[in-house]
């Protein structure tokens, strides 16, 4: 069986002097590996035939039989990696907290224990008639969440 260690140095190795990052490499029974590569600007086709040829170059069909699979984290999916969230600083996201709460907020803040997500929230002013909405900054631990994802609209 391929090890994940293997194809993470390999794709490490593609990666040195580029702007994308690993997101994830996961390797199923019967060497299924799929690497997932993620970009600011987003994926092009041509680097991840370019990241496939690479690893295909580095492994031995020979020696162990193999299917792969290279790809974008994809658009809507949940965040699994730091750079993910850094990359959203200032976007739309969707966090669901493992308390059942579902978020929606512009991401602020983002370091490696917590982040920070402004959400909007009624409050009624004393004296005002209607309430109205103001941003409220929640600071969420990684370990609070099920998920963080980025939140498409098409307004």
């Amino acid at each position: 069986m391929i090890e994940k260690k293997t194809v993470c140095q390999i794709v490490d190795e593609w990666l040195e002097g580029k702007d994308y990052f690993l997101v994830e490499v996961t390797i199923s029974p019967g060497d299924k590996i799929l690497v997932e590569i993620d970009h600011k600007e987003g994926v092009w086709i041509e680097d991840c035939v370019e990241l496939s040829r690479y690893v295909e170059s580095k492994l031995d069909r020979e020696e162990e039989d193999y299917e792969l699979e290279v790809g974008s984290a994809g658009i809507g999916q949940p965040f699994k990696v730091l750079q993910q969230y850094i990359n959203h600083i200032d976007k739309e996201v969707e966090v669901l907290t493992k308390d059942g709460r579902k978020l929606s907020g512009v991401l602020k803040e983002v370091d490696e224990m917590h982040f920070v997500v402004a959400v909007q929230k009624k409050v009624k002013e004393e004296g005002a008639k209607r309430p109205k909405l103001v941003d409220e900054d929640l600071s969420l631990k990684y370990d609070e969440i099920k998920y963080t994802k980025y939140l498409i609209s098409f307004k």
